[in-house]
């Protein structure tokens, strides 16, 4: 069984920052790509960052230059430093690991951001 433990949500001024993390424990094999999505209220999950084993990201344009993805391969722990944050990056944050034995989602953080 593999468990996901998100930590670092919570409410934020527009311009502030938050960092989260995801640590991920279990049966987990070997883990090859993590990331973070989110989902705002009424509309669909989306792909905020991810982050391969060799260390490659890839960014949501909406994030490029404002978030930055990174891993601790040793803790098996995945992180999201946001800074700058916008109203619109309101939402549910869940990360994403897929293992050798499949992928497996967070129980999610909420950000919200105030104006």
């Amino acid at each position: 069984q593999v468990q996901l433990v998100e930590s670092g949500g919570g409410l934020v001024q527009a311009g502030g920052s938050l960092r989260l993390s995801c640590a991920a424990s279990g049966s987990i094999g070997r883990i090859n790509v993590m990331g973070w999505y989110r989902q705002a209220p009424g509309k669909q999950r989306e792909l905020v960052a991810a982050i391969s084993s060799g260390g490659s990201t890839n960014y949501a344009d909406s994030v490029k230059g404002r978030f930055t993805i990174s891993r601790d391969n040793a803790k098996d722990t995945v992180y999201l430093q946001m800074n700058s944050l916008k109203p619109e990056d309101t939402a549910v944050y869940f990360c994403n690991v897929a293992t050798t034995w499949g992928a497996y989602w967070g129980q999610g953080t909420q950000v919200t951001v105030s104006s």
